[in-house]
């Protein structure tokens, strides 16, 4: 089913909407969430709960791309409920990975940044992804927008392991000193 009939059932409210999105997106949407929570049950209730905010989202919003606007809703479910469970403790999954890779980058002080810095900062780091090349774009975002093993990049992009765990460390140098050249205290 396309994605335009699936919202137009959201906006009609018919709920056949959440198994056909069930059906169309939902291994989509578990992967994201196991990538982030590497627990299938935990996976599965955000899952759940990312169907339940489609429906209370669409009306009003209205997505153009229904796989990104699931995709937001289920990793930021799956963000909270991993800041939920790791409150004490960060646990040793691949995204507790991800999170000291990107701690390299980026203070563990949870400083509370004026919203016209985080937004200056945002496009900076958005300017640089930009003037990527395709293939770095796609491993950058793969590893730390889906949360994605070097492994399954690696197989994805047809690369050795190691040079996806390379070129992701040059990339995150690169941004590091591209952040500090425009005047970011790192």
């Amino acid at each position: 089913m396309e994605d335009l009939e699936i919202v137009r059932m959201y906006w009609d409210r018919n709920e056949q909407a959440i198994a056909e999105t069930s059906a169309k997106y939902g291994r989509y949407c578990t992967s994201i969430a196991m990538n982030i929570l590497n627990n299938l049950e935990n996976a599965e209730e955000c899952v759940n709960d990312t169907y339940l905010n489609a429906w209370n989202s669409i009306p009003p919003h209205k997505p153009i791309i229904l796989s990104t606007f699931l995709g937001k809703i289920v990793r930021n479910l799956s963000l909270n409920k991993y800041k939920h469970i790791h409150r004490a403790k960060r646990g040793g999954n691949e995204f507790a990975l991800i999170l000291d890779e990107l701690g390299e980058i980026v203070s563990d002080e949870e400083a509370i940044l004026d919203i016209v810095i985080r937004n200056e900062m945002i496009k900076t780091i958005n300017d640089f992804i930009a003037a990527l090349s395709e293939e770095k774009q796609y491993m950058f975002f793969r590893r730390y927008w889906y949360s994605d093993s070097i492994k399954a990049i690696a197989a994805r992009c047809g690369r050795t392991e190691n040079y996806i765990s390379v070129e992701l460390g040059r990339i995150r140098n690169k941004l590091r000193e591209y952040l500090t050249e425009r005047g970011y205290d790192l």
